[in-house]
Formats: structure tokens, sequence, C-alpha cells
């Protein structure tokens, strides 16, 4: 039998509630979400947190709350902070890079609710204690963010990151857990020098080259899984005025061939490509046509319905066929 895409409830359940909260990681977890992410970077004072960006300032009310603390550059970044200076932020919508207009304007709108960032060790535990509570085996996929950048301020973020996970016991490749990173070395470095026997996943910038063959044998020596923008795995031509044909693209069937499996990012409700319909045309075609190993979305609740209503589906036709 052929398994179910994966469904990775990206930031959480980031559509609907401020990304990488634990109310956004809650109900990531109710709407039936196969995994929940976690971006991991760290504090001044050594802990790891689970937050996007290496600083404050899109996602939180650090400027107002610290004055004074940013960098030549404007920003606050999490590594000048201290834990329980960063405790004291409260999180909220993502703001854009230009100014303070919210980069997705119909979701989350509300700044009074006190949403908090949280470590990845509180992350960790919130996932374990649903899984024992509901008997389910939700897993958990967490990036290392901008090694060197840590690395240059003394953190040693893949060791730490790896040191966490084996101790709340995540230490094998069937453990429901795979290691992101867009840095290969890094990823090279946690299976070969840090020894990790963890699933891990390599993933490719949208505005890099796809792998060619080589490197796609390359990457499939260190890791499992491919995690490119889900626009590289995909062909559009035109035929005809204002009519698109979409195919799978050669990109998509070379991953393949190399053993490697796909996790496209990222699905979003309010960023649909023009040259598909709706959102869930925009699902299907990847679970169907492109048959991906698992999708990051912002709204798990719509893919897991678009991929549990292909299943029912395909098992309908199945029964017919064989009356």
């Amino acid at each position: 039998m052929t398994r179910a895409p994966a469904v990775i409830a990206h930031r959480g359940a980031s559509g609907y509630l401020p990304e990488h909260t634990r109310e956004a990681k809650v109900l990531a977890y109710g709407q039936g979400a196969d995994f929940v992410e976690q971006d991991v970077v760290a504090t001044r004072d050594g802990h790891l947190v689970v937050l996007h960006d290496l600083f404050l300032d899109q996602v939180t009310d650090v400027a107002a709350r610290f004055p004074g603390r940013a960098r030549d550059d404007g920003r606050h970044y999490v590594i000048d902070f201290d834990l329980d200076e960063i405790k004291a932020l409260r999180v909220r919508e993502r703001r854009r890079p230009d100014g303070p207009q919210p980069l997705f304007p119909e979701r989350f709108r509300d700044d009074a609710v006190a949403f908090r960032v949280a470590t990845l060790d509180e992350e960790l535990r919130l996932v374990q204690e649903l899984n024992r509570e509901t008997g389910r085996n939700v897993g958990i996929c967490p990036e290392i963010k901008h090694p060197d950048f840590h690395r240059r301020h003394g953190i040693d973020l893949a060791r730490r990151l790896l040191e966490t996970l084996a101790a709340f016991g995540y230490r094998s490749a069937e453990d429901r857990v795979f290691v992101q990173c867009f840095d290969a070395s890094e990823l090279k470095r946690c299976r070969e020098a840090l020894g990790t026997r963890l699933r891990l996943a390599q993933l490719v910038e949208d505005d890099r080259p796809f792998p060619d063959p080589g490197a796609l044998a390359e990457i499939a020596s260190y890791a499992e899984i491919l995690g490119p923008h889900f626009a590289q795995l995909v062909d559009v031509r035109r035929a005809g005025e204002g009519v698109a044909v979409v195919e799978t693209a050669d990109t998509a069937l070379a991953a393949a061939t190399a053993g490697l499996e796909l996790y496209p990012y990222t699905f979003r409700r309010d960023q649909v490509p023009a040259f598909f319909p709706t959102f869930e045309a925009l699902l299907a075609f990847f679970f169907e046509e492109v048959a991906v190993s698992g999708v990051f979305c912002d709204h798990p609740d719509i893919a897991v319905r678009v991929r549990d209503g292909l299943a029912r589906r395909t098992s309908g036709e199945r029964g017919e066929a064989r009356r």
C-alpha cells in the first residue's frame, strides 16, 4: 500500500494563529497534521527557542518593549536577548518587511492576545503529551536556522539541537522526526561528524537553481528528503489565451529517481498561484500528479481534507472496478 502524503503544519496552523506559537501548534494538532514544524534559533544565554527569523521585529513587539536594543541595521536579534527577555515579548501576526502592515491582512488581527515565544523543550513536551493523551504519533520537523551565524556567536546550533532531540527520545530513523536545513554542509556534518541517525531534509532555496542529477545523488548520500519550493516541481505552459497547462516537471522525476522523498513548501490558501483555480486544486495536483511524500502547509486542515478526500475517492473507484 502506498503511504499517504504527510501534512506538515508549517510553523503550526499559521494560517489561523500567529506562527510558531504553542496555540498554533495545538490547533494544527487538532486539525490532523502529521507533523508540526519548529524553526530553531538560540538566545544569548544559550536556550533554543522556536522562531523563524534570527531577529524579532516582524513577529513581536520587541521595539516597543526594549527600545534602544537594535543593531546598526535596525533589527533586534534573538541572540542579543536572554530567555527571560524573549519570554516578555508578545508574538503577533507577521508584519511586512517594509512596514508595520500585516504580511497576510486576513489572518489573526487582535494584537492584544498574549501569545508568547516557546522554547524547543516546551514544544517537544507539548507534542509528546498530546501524543500520550490521544494515542496518535504526530511527528516533529525542526529546522537548523543559520548555523554559521550561530557559530560566529559561539553556539553550535546543530549539536545543541541533536542533543535536545536525543534527550526527548528522538534518536533513530524510525522515530517520528526529521531535521531540516538549507545549509548542505551542516546537514552533512549532522550525518557524518555528529553521527545522527535521524532522517534529514535538504531544503532548496526558491531563488536558486534546482539541483541537477549529480547534486541530487550527492544529497541522497546524506539525506532522505528534499524540500524545494513547490513551483520548482511544475512546468506551466500556455495553451491559448488565458489557459494554462500545468505538468509535473522533470525536476520532480529526477528527485524521485535519486531516491529522495519530496516535501515541497509552502502551501498557503492566501497565496495560490494564478495557474490553479483554487487552493484545493493546487493541493490535489501535488498529491495526485506530482505524487509528493508530504507538503508544508499553513492551513493543515485543508490539506488533510483534500488528501483524505482523494484517498476516499480512489478507494471508491477501486471498489467499483472490482464489482
